[in-house]
């Protein structure tokens, strides 16, 4: 069974985000843990939590996909802004203790001039302040295109810093097809080579999900324009690919093309069919 899904807000609640996902066919999705340009998040309504929980169990739902909002900025130079990263990133992981099967998505953060090196080792420190022996969450490091000063760009970063944290039993990665595209990992002629690499460098075993997204931009650009699946430079013949992957199929899948619901569940239908 292929495990889709797209992002979907859950403004109005949990129960209600998952009734979408199954009127477009899906069986995942993702969500913002709060304001994706802000800092405060919702109160926790646990009965509709329950409620959304008895009704993913009922239609075997992957697990789903917690996105860190993008002020999340764990290796900026200003101390300000690393401590507000800090406190978001605490707080997020305590409520995910009542979502079962949710894992935590976050981009690794933008050293704003300081150089990889000092944003690798300030991204190491928080990790460490914050994450404790007991964890039971699944923190993902996304895959990054390497625009700007982002850091994450290269599987040897992000080796780094899964390396550098104490307990990192459960830090695992966010593969984004976007992303590895434009940072030059060639998804499209040599899968089963970048696979290979991945394999070599960090271990399939921490790949938990998947952004399947077509790119605006050629290989290499280091830049992060996502396209319509089929309708860029990747296209639908190398995601195809992709999802049907021995090594790959059973991730979950999380649609960030520039779409609607509507269009969310075109694209569904179109990778359903396709799934072998």
């Amino acid at each position: 069974m292929l495990n889709i899904g797209c992002h979907l807000s859950i403004s109005k609640g949990f129960y209600k985000a998952v009734k979408e996902a199954l009127s477009i066919n899906a069986n995942t999705f993702q969500f913002f843990t709060r304001n994706p340009r802000g800092g405060k998040a919702k109160e926790l309504d646990l009965e509709d939590i329950k409620k959304s929980n008895e009704l993913m169990e009922k239609n075997n739902f992957s697990f789903i996909l917690a996105h860190a909002p993008y002020t999340m900025n764990l290796c900026s130079a200003k101390p300000d802004i690393r401590e507000f990263g800090k406190n978001i990133l605490k707080d997020d992981l305590e409520r995910l203790k009542h979502i079962p099967n949710s894992l935590y998505n976050f981009h690794p953060g933008s050293h704003t001039g300081q150089g990889v090196k000092k944003g690798i080792e300030q991204i190491i420190n928080a990790l460490n302040e914050v994450i404790k022996e007991d964890i039971d969450t699944w923190i993902l490091l996304e895959t990054m295109s390497g625009k700007g000063t982002e850091v994450g760009k290269s599987l040897e970063e992000l080796k780094q810093i899964i390396d550098g944290v104490k307990y990192n039993d459960k830090i695992g990665l966010c593969l984004d097809s976007c992303h590895l595209y434009s940072s030059g990992y060639d998804i499209v002629n040599n899968l089963d080579g970048v696979i290979e690499e991945i394999d070599n460098i960090i271990g399939l075993n921490r790949v938990k999900a998947f952004h399947l997204n077509d790119s605006k931009h050629e290989l290499s650009s280091n830049k992060d324009r996502h396209e319509l699946i089929g309708k860029g430079t990747i296209g639908l013949d190398a995601i195809i690919n992709i999802i049907n992957h021995p090594k790959l199929s059973h991730l979950p899948f999380i649609l960030e093309t520039p779409n609607d619901v509507k269009g969310y569940e075109e694209e569904i239908k179109i990778l359903k069919d396709k799934y072998r």
